[in-house]
């Protein structure tokens, strides 16, 4: 099947049980991935490839794909949230339970003990309730991600021009290291110290090294020793519950 008028053409690759979306356009090199929470996989290659060429490339990568399926397969999921009273929520990986307080006033959320207290306008709904808890999170990860970056500057010798924070359905970051930008994912506002931290210099060791190869690892193994053990870590915590598109 293809779109003329978006010069795009839409394919499928089969191995067995894994069936494999392919999207071809104009682009330069070929992209493999696979997404959560049941692990589809999709691989967006140039135009220029035949599909015999594609699908030898698929079979090349056929135990990373079965890994990385295993892996979503077996993370335990949040249940969905609703946001009312007693329900669990988390923020730096210490568990609160929910108090929702209606009022006249502006809606804010406060911690107090153990407990997170939201206190929003009378009849608000859950998909309000959510914004509100989300902006709460945002809010802290403003003001925790900056002295981690100060931090790692100095350590890296590198220079962060800007970071931003917003929800991603498949990273817990990126980096832009033409623009020296970084994105952390909204959800991280909810694990470990040490998990955000393990992120945000991850993100800024792409700075120095743009793959995932084995100079970025040694860099890793280098300025962050424990970086293997937060990232088992964070990836055996509870992720949202959502339905999972690409």
């Amino acid at each position: 099947m293809s779109s003329s008028k978006t010069n795009i053409k839409l394919g499928q690759i089969q191995f067995g049980d894994i069936i494999i979306d392919v999207e071809q356009k104009d682009i330069k090199n070929i992209h493999l991935s696979v997404y959560p929470p049941s692990g589809a996989v999709r691989i967006a290659a140039p135009l220029r490839l035949d599909m015999d060429t594609i699908r030898v490339y698929a079979l090349s990568k056929l135990s990373w794909i079965r890994r990385q399926q295993e892996k979503f397969r077996g993370q335990v999921r949040e249940t969905p949230r609703e946001y009312l009273n007693r329900e669990s929520h988390f923020f730096r990986g210490k568990r609160y339970l929910l108090k929702v307080i209606e009022s006249n006033g502006i809606p804010r959320i406060e911690l107090k003990h153990k407990t997170m207290v939201m206190y929003t306008k009378v009849e608000t709904t859950m998909a309000k309730r959510q914004i509100i808890i989300d902006e709460w999170y945002r809010a802290q990860l403003k003001t925790l991600i900056p002295p981690l970056i100060e931090k790692w500057e100095k350590i890296l010798n590198v220079e962060v021009n800007e970071f931003g924070i917003r929800r991603m359905k498949t990273k817990w970051g990126t980096c832009n290291a033409e623009e020296k930008r970084i994105w952390i994912n909204l959800e991280l506002a909810k694990k470990p110290p040490n998990c955000l931290e393990y992120i945000v210099v991850h993100e800024m060791v792409h700075l120095l090294e743009r793959k995932h190869n084995n100079i970025f690892i040694a860099y890793m193994d280098k300025f962050l020793p424990k970086w293997k053990s937060y990232k088992d870590e964070l990836n055996q915590l509870p992720v949202r519950h959502e339905q999972w598109k690409y």
